[in-house]
């Protein structure tokens, strides 16, 4: 299964008003870690040796794109590979020596030529697309990728209270809150926020990602011991926008190495359906090769496994096998052939639960956990505040008369607490009814019970079949 991807609420969305956020990453010494960031991707390559991969990997490689896309031109062999066409040119000078390809045209510009495959290179495409099928984006070593990632490091970047404020200042939080959030920001720790089902945790930790700075290099894929892992995913990495300008040149000695992407910092969500074997590398077989796991997609950002208790497996086997990246900030992945090799755990990981602490691992583990912060219910002004925010965007006309019968008759009666995400509910349930209905939405008596009672399939109007009077 795959992961949930989140796309983050902005200033102005429905979802903006609910519950309370803080901030981002963090190091130790506040003057090297302001908002850090490595914006430039790597030089690229001008020679095979240079991308750090094996010659015969990309000769097979190139014969793969040949024989799969139909691609003959060097222009259109250098975009697809991500490669520069004089390395592209390099690598098909290889292959005309062992009349693999042969030159079909050359043009009068350089760069224009077309390349054919022989018979002899038909046959060793299709031997090496019987070992993989992966024909994407030529892959960065594992090493390299890893260097890359110490060097744009989440935990670089760093955050104040004016700065948590200023970029939170539409979300509703309690002080103490933030405060915490902030504070285990900087700490670079694991964070578990605990607390009722409705206060808002994981509307929080997604708010997290709004603190998110500066812009991250991901490779396509990574090349380990021969094999191919696609990392890349554009459900999770979102490409930065740039300064367009020439890309291809025979000279490719100002060149960005394509085989890298610039986004935004990563932000993955995983919860009841997240399995011990999902934080494994997942292998193809019909493909032959692998899909790198959610937490190694979240490196460089932030990482959140929600409703923690909700899976399959108990919340202590989960947990003790984040034990070791925790402590040592990588992690341990193995091929199908036996070999392990070791990835960096730069992400900012986040546990949401809605048990306590105590019922979700032993005093060893909590330790482990920078921070357990709780988040519970809003204060009245804040409810009041939610309210207002959730009734502009829902286009419904807000009344203090309405907001006090509401928190008095209902709230108080049936021993609700005030959780952020009800008003978004209750209103949006107003507003619905009333489309339905023709009607003009409004904070009638009839219309807010309908909702409650609806809501909390409440005894009342609702579960009597009782519509609101029009």
């Amino acid at each position: 299964m795959t992961s949930r991807i989140v796309s983050l609420p902005t200033a102005g969305h429905p979802a903006a008003a609910s519950a309370g956020v803080a901030d981002l990453p963090g190091g130790h010494d506040a003057s090297s870690r302001r908002r850090a960031t490595s914006n430039a991707l790597p030089a690229a390559p001008r020679h095979a040796e240079e991308t750090g991969l094996p010659l015969l990997l990309l000769t097979e490689l190139l014969l793969k794109v040949m024989h799969q896309h139909g691609l003959q031109t060097l222009h259109d062999l250098a975009v697809h590979l991500k490669l520069g066409p004089a390395l592209v040119e390099e690598l098909c000078a290889t292959l005309r020596k062992d009349t693999l390809v042969e030159v079909r045209r050359r043009g009068e510009l350089d760069g224009d030529v077309t390349y054919e495959m022989t018979q002899a290179g038909r046959a060793r495409a299709g031997e090496a697309l019987a070992r993989n099928l992966y024909s994407g984006p030529a892959p960065v070593p594992i090493a390299a990728y890893a260097q890359r990632v110490r060097e744009q490091s989440v935990a670089r970047m760093g955050v104040t209270r004016a700065e948590l404020h200023s970029a939170l200042a539409d979300v509703v939080m309690r002080p103490e809150v933030g405060d915490q959030l902030g504070a285990a920001m900087n700490s670079h720790r694991a964070i578990l926020l605990y607390g009722p089902s409705g206060s808002g945790k994981t509307f929080l930790c997604q708010q997290m990602a709004r603190l998110l700075s500066g812009q991250v290099a991901v490779p396509h894929a990574v090349e380990v011991a021969g094999e191919i892992v696609r990392i890349f995913d554009p459900l999770v990495h979102r490409p930065a926008e740039v300064a367009s300008g020439p890309r291809l040149s025979l000279d490719n000695r100002h060149r960005a190495d394509d085989r890298w992407v610039l986004c935004e910092r990563p932000v993955v969500v995983t919860g009841g359906e997240l399995t011990l074997e999902m934080l494994d590398l997942v292998f193809d077989p019909r493909a032959g090769y692998y899909q790198a796991p959610p937490h190694f997609k979240a490196n460089n950002g932030l990482f959140l496994v929600d409703d923690l208790g909700r899976q399959i497996v108990t919340p202590r086997q989960l947990l003790n096998r984040w034990i070791l990246p925790m402590e040592q900030r990588q992690d341990y992945l193995m091929l199908r052939n036996g070999s392990k090799f070791r990835i960096p755990f730069d992400t900012l990981l986040f546990f949401s639960t809605n048990l306590h602490p105590a019922d979700v691992a032993d005093e060893a583990f909590l330790r482990r956990i920078g921070y357990k912060i709780f988040v519970g219910e809003v204060g009245l002004d804040d409810y009041r505040r939610i309210m207002r925010e959730v009734c502009t965007q829902c286009g419904v006309p807000y009344s203090d008369v309405a907001f006090e019968r509401l928190v008095r008759h209902h709230h108080v009666r049936d021993e609700r607490p005030l959780f952020a995400c009800y008003p978004r509910d209750l209103i949006s349930q107003v507003a619905d009814y009333a489309a339905f209905t023709g009607r003009e939405p409004e904070l009638s008596d009839e219309m807010l019970d309908w909702a409650w009672n609806n809501y909390f399939a409440s005894h009342g109007a609702a579960a009597s079949g009782v519509s609101p009077r029009p």
